[in-house]
């Protein structure tokens, strides 16, 4: 969408930096998700290792335990700012579906501007749970293993949400300001019909859109 200066001129309303530290930090977000898949598929792979181990061999993964306890804080945080980015979470929307306009993006926004306070003092948190691990040398009961760098993965994930949650907050003013702009890298209320149209574009692409073409 473009407007007109005082000048004459042509003027994008397209924010062009914005878009591109979106882009960005959607790489990132991306690979903290893949590794939070990893580490589920990791996780599993290894649980059945202890099953076979200890019914077939009766030899169990050693520190089977703690290694369960530290990778958890991988697949529970890694992939939380991805999460937010697409609109993944659950939350109710009774209120939000009946506004529109200003209205909405206020609402949204304000939601949004809570969540980051909250997820400040969560950073503030666990990185001070941190230090206190990493300052003791805290370990693991059964094999000893460091427990600073699952401690240190929560305020990191937590920090990559942050980073979102700032991104989204100023893609709603934006909005805020005026309502008729194009919303860029904030989640949007869909319809049921609008949510099964864009999942089944995301799962067959390009051949959805040449079988309704023809």
């Amino acid at each position: 969408m473009n407007t007109i200066d005082p000048g004459g001129r042509s003027v994008s309303e397209r924010p062009v930096t914005y878009i591109r530290f979106d882009g960005w930090l959607a790489h990132v977000e991306n690979a903290f998700n893949l590794f939070a898949a990893g580490a589920i598929l990791a996780l599993m792979l290894l649980a059945v290792l202890q099953v076979v181990g200890r019914l077939g061999f009766n030899t169990p993964v050693p520190g089977f335990i703690d290694i369960t306890e530290q990778a958890m804080a991988i697949f529970a945080f890694a992939g939380i700012a991805y999460c937010q980015r697409v609109g993944g979470h659950i939350r109710m929307e009774i209120v939000l579906g009946r506004l529109s306009g200003r209205t909405l993006y206020i609402c949204e926004m304000l939601g949004v501007v809570l969540i980051a306070f909250t997820v400040a003092l969560l950073i503030w948190g666990s990185w001070y749970h941190f230090d206190r691990s990493w300052t003791i040398g805290d370990s693991t009961m059964d094999i000893r293993l460091p427990t600073w760098p699952s401690k240190l993965m929560v305020p990191v994930a937590l920090s990559l949400l942050f980073l979102r949650l700032c991104m989204q907050i100023y893609g709603y003013a934006r909005l805020v300001v005026n309502p008729s702009r194009e919303a860029y890298c904030v989640p949007m209320i869909e319809g049921v019909e609008e949510h099964a149209k864009h999942e089944i574009e995301e799962a067959f692409g390009d051949d959805v859109e040449e079988g309704g073409a023809r």
